[in-house]
């Protein structure tokens, strides 16, 4: 899988849990949510990064 097909699936599954915490609610529901924002978040990031090839030194 290409790295950036990657960061749209982190982030598909983040839209899918943070969807699943708005609908349970209460306290187990905010962590949920929060946790699928986190993934949300740390996908779109991840587009931005650039990528390393094997072998390559920074």
């Amino acid at each position: 899988m290409q790295g950036i097909t990657t960061c749209w699936v982190v982030v598909g599954l983040g839209v899918i849990v943070s969807l699943i915490g708005w609908y349970v609610g209460g306290y187990w529901g905010a962590g949920i949510l929060g946790f699928g924002l986190a993934h949300i978040l740390l996908g779109a990031l991840n587009m931005f990064r650039p990528a390393i090839k094997p072998g390559e030194q920074q």
